[in-house]
């Protein structure tokens, strides 16, 4: 479950994942427990279970393990678990993995783990050392030395550059892999944290350098410097030598506001310091730094705003803009030049603009490209623009036609090189570095090896007509020459939310744990998500959330019409927003799968909103407090739609006690509703990691192998 994402890859000091982790705060027991029941809409009247949302509790704890127990004996007894999980791990450990790199001053930073350092080694080298078979890297933090010393199970959150001069950075270590972290101010020339430097302590805080003496911080100061949905609403100005509690007040949002947050671009020799007041999940106010007063950006509120290049102002609008007589669709890439912009001009260069089909993934840039990432037909194309003579040119970047594509500026200060990344579905990763004075000669880096048998596969896209007759795309990975006789053990994994894409990457666990033994995998692309871009998500959002669901039941029916699979012999899996999609297709079309592996869940859409980050995604699903929006959302939560008349698949849900994003009380919640019912279900609950559920690769094995043996135990021919 993301908290926010960002459509524009700009140069930044956090390594980007796809979703920027923002704090989350439990909510007090009087909220959580808080209820309004209202006569015109179907109310849970009593919840026999919420003693399971106690997340610490011993009783609740107790029966984790329980279920644990029950679960593993199970799961570890399918024939080939530890064969599986041993080449799970093996492969996660192998150090033919590609080593990424982002480049900061002079170096080239990475962070690594393998079997032996499991916790892992953050460190840098020198283009020209990382271009060796072996490079040779200088270890700045061993988090596993660090943890041992300090008594701590540090997971590494990554680290925050001081610009220009690249000496200083901030260090985030989490406890477990929870969201919440620790940050603390690090020297990179003496390898050492700084005595006496900026520290944070624990809490889920946006941390951004202002200069050397300067930090803008947006933590838990305590006592209403929260919002409802547990992130900061105080942004502070943190001077060197001074105390945090003394940080002067930048801004104060709301209680009902979302999040605040302040920090510093650089760009192109330029500086702007914007502050961002998050009033819900896809809308925020911004404001400019000038002259020490805070100056509000006029934009649509769903609208992304920054900069590029320097000099121009960047838009990318979420709903149609009307500005005149001129109407920017949704999805677009605008820019203006930004003074002008400031100014009130709207004279917009269109950069890009999306079709039915096609939309805008991201946007990187070099010293003086653009570098434009789209998606036609869930197939990625990369290409660079440069302005010249007031028009902009626009050049393909040569990619094999299926590939997936990921592409970035190496330094976009500095010069016109770029990495980019290329892979599929059955072909591994290579890492490339070009320039985007000629974008088609790129030098090869680092490529990965094949982690699974491939040569016996196919890849191929299909189509199906969902409820509303809206064209759903999916991905089906088989054996070359399949009968189509119905008896295909099958995987179909979704998650529609977020306008979050479900891209056809490399996937080496699947590989080798199911497509490699005869399994097939399908990866739907349903509406919620961004594959068609921000209208593809609309589409999908709070009153039409039942359009996410039509098309993921609409493609395992396309693959029992085909006779890939009978339900028999189907299984589903999703995780986080996708295991709320587990949820409901468990609850309300039982009867088209044989098994369901559901992790890190939403389930309980009632209380959805009132346990950990819930109340940040009432922009997503709705609000279950008020009678109009429950009654919608009553028709799909799958907690309250479980009943005693019907049989339901087998499922394994699985979650983390350190999940702090989403409730673990969600998972234990419909875990024991559905044994009281009599169900076949299934429960492990791992004791760390956070929302990813596992905190290191031995875990992460460990689940794997979990899921993947309940289907081979559940779906075999």
């Amino acid at each position: 479950m993301p908290t926010m994402h960002s459509l524009i890859f700009k140069k930044s000091n956090k390594p980007y994942c796809g979703l920027a982790i923002l704090p989350v705060l439990l909510l007090i027991n009087t909220l959580l427990l808080q209820g309004i029941c209202s006569a015109e809409v179907p109310r849970l009247s009593g919840d026999p279970y919420l003693w399971l949302e106690d997340i610490q509790g011993k009783k609740a704890l107790d029966w984790v393990k329980e279920q644990n127990a029950v679960s593993t004996k199970e799961l570890e007894a399918v024939p080939g678990f530890e064969k599986m999980r041993e080449r799970l791990l093996s492969i996660l450990n192998s150090k033919d993995h590609i080593p990424m790199i982002m480049k900061r001053g002079k170096y080239y930073y990475n962070f690594w783990r393998d079997d032996k350092n499991e916790r892992g080694l953050w460190r840098r080298t020198t283009l020209e050392e990382y271009k060796k078979a072996e490079p040779v890297w200088e270890v700045l933090i061993d988090l596993d030395k660090l943890a041992a010393d300090e008594k701590e199970n540090w997971v590494w959150h990554g680290a925050s550059f001081l610009e220009p001069d690249y000496d200083l950075a901030l260090v985030s270590l989490s406890r477990g892999g929870t969201d919440a972290d620790v940050v603390r101010e690090y020297d990179v020339k003496s390898k050492a944290f700084v005595k006496d430097g900026f520290t944070v302590p624990e809490a889920k805080s946006t941390v951004n350098w202002r200069d050397r003496n300067t930090l803008y911080v947006a933590t838990d100061f305590g006592p209403a410097s929260m919002t409802k949905s547990g992130y900061p609403r105080i942004v502070k100005e943190w001077k060197r030598g001074t105390k945090l509690a003394d940080a002067k007040l930048v801004y104060e949002g709301k209680v009902d506001d979302m999040a605040v947050s302040a920090e510093v671009s650089h760009d192109h020799g330029k500086t702007y310091e914007f502050l961002s007041r998050q009033t819900t999940f896809f809308s925020d106010e911004m404001f400019l730094r000038k002259d020490d007063k805070w100056v509000p950006i006029e934009k649509q509120p769903d609208a992304q705003f920054g900069t590029m290049l320097g000099d121009y102002a960047y838009i990318r609008p979420r709903t149609d803009w009307k500005i005149g007589d001129k109407t920017y669709k949704a999805g677009s890439l605008l820019i203006e030049k930004f003074d002008n912009y400031m100014k009130g001009d709207r004279n917009f260069t269109v950069l890009f603009e999306p079709t039915e089909r096609k939309s805008l993934y991201g946007v990187s840039e070099t010293k003086n490209y653009l570098i434009l990432s789209e998606s036609d037909n869930v197939r990625t194309h990369a290409y660079v623009l440069r302005n010249k003579d007031g028009k902009w040119e626009r050049t393909a970047i040569a990619a094999p036609e299926l590939a997936e594509v990921g592409i970035y500026g190496v330094d976009p200060d500095e010069s016109d090189d770029f990495f980019m990344t290329i892979e599929d579905l059955l072909t591994p990763s290579s890492f490339y570095i070009g320039n985007a004075n000629a974008p088609s000669e790129k030098e090869k880096l680092k490529s990965e090896p094949s982690f699974f048998k491939s040569d016996n596969l196919v890849v191929e896209q299909f189509e199906v007509k969902s409820k509303d007759g809206t064209r759903v795309p999916y991905f089906q990975v088989s054996p070359k020459g399949m009968k189509l006789d119905g008896n295909n053990p099958t995987v179909l994994y979704g998650y529609g939310g977020f306008e979050i894409s479900m891209k056809p990457n490399y996937r080496a666990t699947e590989g080798s744990a199911w497509l490699e033994q005869g399994g097939v995998w399908v990866l739907a692309n349903i509406r919620g998500g961004g594959e068609f871009g921000p209208q593809w998500h609309e589409s999908a959002r709070k009153e039409n959330r039942q359009r996410a669901y039509d098309d993921f039941s609409a493609v395992a029916k396309d693959l029992i019409a085909r006779k890939v699979c009978t339900p028999q012999h189907l299984g589903a899996e999703g995780r986080s927003n996708g295991g709320l999609l587990m949820g409901v297709m468990l609850t309300k079309y039982p009867e088209l799968f044989g098994a369901i592996h559901c992790g890190s869940p939403l389930l309980d859409m009632q209380r959805y909103n009132k346990l950990l980050a819930g109340a940040s995604w009432v922009d997503e699903y709705g609000d279950p407090d008020k009678p109009d929006e429950w009654q919608y959302i009553s028709k799909y939560s799958p907690y309250q739609n479980i009943t005693k008349e019907k049989k339901y698949p087998p499922i394994l849900i699985t979650t983390s006690t350190l999940d702090d994003r989403v409730h673990p009380g969600h998972a234990r919640k419909m875990v024991a509703l559905l044994k009281d019912h009599g169900q076949d279900v299934l429960y492990y609950e791992n004791t760390e990691g956070g929302h990813g559920a596992a905190a290191n690769k031995k875990q992460s094995a460990f689940m794997s192998a979990l899921a993947f043996s309940f289907f081979w135990e559940k779906l075999k021919k």
